[in-house]
């Protein structure tokens, strides 16, 4: 059953003895302080339980197309796997700043993959072998045994233990992502073999039938989407309760002092804005005019993933999160303190966030009637106009958000930064 929703929370207090200690320039009144704190906490915490619900109700699917593998079921799955990124993607704004979670990060949601370490794949769009990832092609479902590092392993059953411990990023290469919600992406849509034409991953539903079983192996695939599913909700447990009262994450928040909590805030935003939303996820599939850079590649869902990253970094500044059910959780945010500090820069924030959404809204709606990946594609004026305009309005945000920490006098702030807005010659090199 999914985690029972507790809509109103009587808030951990919390000891500001060490904040007041080491206070910005501009510092908040001591009742205001604890709420932006608790405010940013409760965040994250009601969206990482929306993500725990949707991953429990895809696991639910997943069980119910395992049990009767039609197409009916698999389209099921796969809504349930596409409602499930819109809470997730949104708690990407507690990256870069919160270890906890960027410790973590890498289980549910690392990209991209060689899925030739997967399942089978199409050689003539995928190759044949790679440089840099001696498992480029190794196909666990179909092969019972891999050697990692020399060591031959004899994989009789496919676990949630031996995706976590030996699968995922084997060899210490990170593009050998086992599980997550990409991996159980490919395994639901398969390669999407369009390239920048119209049209996702194909996989048939028979590819899970043990009576009709399709590209053979059906039973091993089976225990690897159902141990992938098992994996995801798990890995969303831990860290949902990281977040609750007395949670770890929580806990590593009471630990810092005023400065260094505006620091975490202002550097996971700042970081998801520019150089990982901007840069990597989105200016270098557009330089590349490559659809294997986009991020929920097989099921051409990255329009939302890229709009529903957008979203978080305002959920966060604003200190507001609309729920799974449509109810509103309202705190005092980061924004007091900007506001607070220097007006003129506070507008123009609250005004670039305002414009980041109406540039990413305009994306989503494009996706109507032509995906992220032609939109990106060679040719494609209008479209790569679309995606370069979301693009600009991170990065002008993200110098309001840099504008914000001068005028908090923070010091540390270092934000990810890209080779693709950076040094895009180095792209090509």
């Amino acid at each position: 059953m999914p985690p029972t929703i507790k809509l109103m929370k009587t808030l951990a207090k919390i000891s500001f003895a060490a904040i007041l200690c080491a206070s910005p320039t501009f510092a908040l009144a001591h009742d205001e302080a604890h709420n932006v704190v608790e405010t940013y906490a409760e965040i994250a915490h009601l969206t990482f339980e929306d993500s725990l619900i949707t991953a429990i109700e895809l696991q639910d699917q997943i069980d119910a197309f395992l049990a009767e593998p039609t197409e009916a079921n698999l389209q099921a799955a796969k809504d349930a796997w596409l409602a499930a990124r819109v809470p997730y993607q949104q708690t990407e704004a507690y990256r870069f700043g919160n270890a906890i979670v960027d410790d973590w990060e890498g289980r549910v949601n690392a990209w991209p993959l060689d899925e030739g370490l997967i399942d089978y794949v199409d050689a003539s769009a995928y190759g044949l072998e790679s440089d840099t990832n001696p498992l480029f092609n190794a196909n666990i479902i179909a092969n019972k045994e891999i050697s990692i590092n020399g060591e031959t392993l004899v994989v009789d059953e496919i676990t949630p233990a031996f995706l976590s411990e030996k699968l995922h990023e084997a060899g210490g290469v990170e593009a050998n992502v086992a599980t997550g919600y990409h991996a159980i992406e490919f395994l639901l849509w398969g390669q999407d073999l369009n390239g920048t034409d119209a049209g996702t991953g194909n996989r048939p539903a028979t590819d899970y039938s043990l009576e009709n079983c399709t590209n053979d192996n059906c039973d091993r695939r089976r225990q690897y989407l159902d141990a992938a599913s098992d994996l995801l909700v798990s890995d969303l447990e831990e860290m949902e309760a990281n977040w609750e009262e007395d949670g770890a994450a929580r806990k590593a928040l009471e630990e810092k002092s005023e400065a260094e909590v505006l620091n975490t805030i202002l550097t996971g935003l700042g970081s998801l804005s520019y150089g990982e939303l901007a840069g990597e996820r989105m200016k270098l599939g557009l330089l590349l005019n490559d659809p294997e850079e986009e991020h929920d590649c097989f099921s051409d869902n990255t329009h939302n993933s890229h709009y529903y990253d957008a979203k978080g970094i305002q959920n966060v500044y604003l200190g507001r999160y609309e729920r799974l059910d449509g109810t509103v959780f309202e705190g005092t945010s980061i924004a007091h303190y900007v506001s607070h500090a220097d007006e003129d820069v506070a507008k123009e924030l609250r005004a670039d966030i305002a414009s980041t959404m109406n540039a990413f809204t305009a994306m989503v709606d494009r996706a109507e009637t032509e995906s992220y990946d032609q939109m990106i594609g060679e040719g494609n004026a209008e479209g790569n106009a679309i995606v370069q305009n979301a693009i600009d309005a991170l990065v002008k945000q993200t110098r309001s958000i840099e504008r914000a920490v001068a005028a908090l006098s923070l010091e540390g702030v270092e934000l990810e930064g890209s080779d693709s807005l950076d040094n895009p010659d180095a792209v090509f090199e």
